[in-house]
């Protein structure tokens, strides 16, 4: 019986309309397997093997079960987290009547259903009352607004691959505001889309998507990064990016709610900034620890990358390895301010250096036994006060910007002139090309740099400067310009 199985995976199977789910973890849900076929149709019927980790998943159209078999070739699908294999059934038909244990699964099954059903009613009115369909093309214009909290290509690739295969996908900053042309295979996806998505927000009461249909037919991708991707042209090179290309799979998005299809983006919103709730099929890794490599160890020090890093989230603990001092283990305070950071800091350039930073395997930064050689390379900083995001809704959150060379410092005393400031951030070795005070308040002022990594070090080197009189310089990056 062994071989015989092994030789039936061996063989490539026919198309069914019946799949074959594999490495299911235990912890999914019904709703949680059916969320997995939504998106190309309806699910007719569902049989859970639970205790072989498997699931057999019935759509109503063969065509159907090709198109997401042929789809999750190249998107990987993840449930709680973990990897799902799919593949053609040897059934034609689920027949699960007579079978025990059948009730959740057939519940589950109509209240799914039912759902998407209501949640497609509006978009599907035109078709439903004999009208035209929709004329629109297959390209979406996306904007994001109330951009509280970075989001990222895969972020979108999640969110929106949910609708139909999308085969292009540019992201760009204009006029201050992000925004994104997303092109699906069919025009009928982007329509479901768009009236699904339209004023949703990703996260609570922020980053708001304002969705409409794009003049342009087809999309142009000359790379594949970070900012733009073609998932038909593998091949493409991926220009000047510092960042390796990860393929649409489970990317690190942290959720949208959408009405009508639970479980199919996952439960996790930000309730409050740092404050997160438990991940759902889709969600932010828990890890909180991030793997830092490529720092110049003749310059780098724990308390710097502290500093550094503790602009995008609170920083507990920090280590340098001993035996390879170009690599560090920074710990989080929790999972979203390590992807914060991991967003904004991976491709800096420091110390000379472009640092890599991606989360780490390890779940907890150890500190060193007694007696352990350490050289002091690391340090706990859990109780330290220069944490910026311990009060919960902290104004911080809302000032949280890409390493820039203009630099916003405030907590200044009266007694300190701009030729004090001016020499201060020079002895730091960068130059000062220009300064200014807020109007109104001699407390808070811009500094211009010579260029990004020129702030960055002044940043670390600055931050929390003891100018006496209880006044300590903070140090921050900002999108305003002199």
């Amino acid at each position: 019986d062994d071989e015989k199985k092994l030789r039936e995976e061996r063989l490539p199977r026919s198309a069914s309309r019946v799949l074959h789910l594999g490495q299911i973890p235990s912890d999914a849900t019904e709703a949680d397997v059916i969320s997995l076929g939504l998106p190309f149709g309806t699910v007719t019927n569902l049989l859970m093997l639970k205790g072989k980790n498997q699931a057999l998943l019935e759509m109503a159209s063969e065509e159907t079960a090709v198109t997401m078999v042929n789809y999750y070739a190249t998107a990987r699908p993840y449930l709680c987290n973990r990897p799902v294999y799919i593949q053609y059934s040897n059934y034609r038909e689920l027949k699960t009547d007579n079978l025990p244990n059948q009730a959740r699964a057939q519940a589950a099954l109509q209240a799914m259903n039912a759902m998407q059903s209501g949640n497609m009613a509006t978009a599907s009115t035109p078709v439903a009352e004999g009208g035209p369909l929709p004329s629109q093309g297959s390209v979406l214009r996306v904007i994001v607004e109330n951009l509280f909290y970075p989001v990222t290509l895969d972020v979108l690739c999640q969110i929106f691959s949910k609708f139909g295969s999308i085969l292009k996908i540019i992201t760009f900053t204009k006029n201050s505001v992000f925004q994104a042309l997303i092109q699906y295979a069919d025009p009928m996806n982007a329509y479901y889309a768009k009236m699904a998505l339209d004023g949703q927000s990703i996260y609570t009461a922020c980053c708001t998507l304002r969705i409409d249909f794009s003049k342009l037919t087809s999309l142009k991708v000359k790379y594949n990064n970070e900012k733009s991707r073609d998932f038909t042209r593998l091949d493409l090179p991926s220009g000047d990016s510092q960042l390796p290309l990860e393929p649409c799979i489970a990317p690190p998005a942290f959720g949208v709610s959408v009405p009508g299809i639970p479980g199919a983006f996952g439960s996790l919103t930000v309730t409050a900034p740092g404050q997160m709730m438990t991940p759902g099929v889709f969600g932010v890794p828990g890890n909180s620890v991030l793997l830092v490599s490529n720092l110049n160890p003749e310059a780098i020090t724990p308390y710097g990358l502290f500093i550094l890093f503790g602009v995008y989230g609170d920083v507990h603990r920090v280590k340098i390895m001993f035996n390879k001092k170009e690599n560090a283990l920074i710990q989080m305070a929790d999972a979203f301010q390590a992807q914060l950071a991991i967003s904004y800091l991976n491709g800096l350039t420091l110390y000379g250096k472009v640092l890599h930073t991606s989360l780490s395997k390890y779940q907890a930064v150890q500190l060193p036994h007694e007696g352990q050689q350490d050289q002091g390379l690391t340090k706990d900083y859990s109780n330290s006060p220069l944490h910026r995001f311990k009060k919960p809704g902290s104004k911080n959150f809302q000032n949280i910007f890409p390493p820039s060379a203009t630099l916003h410092l405030s907590n200044i005393p009266p007694s300190v002139t701009v030729d004090d400031l001016k020499n201060l951030f020079a002895s730091t070795g960068s130059t000062v090309k220009a300064f200014r005070f807020f109007q109104h308040n001699y407390k808070m002022a811009l500094i211009q740099l010579g260029s990004v990594e020129e702030a960055v070090q002044a940043l670390i080197a600055l931050h929390n400067h003891d100018f006496g009189e209880n006044h300590h310089l903070r140090v921050s990056f900002t999108k305003s310009t002199i």
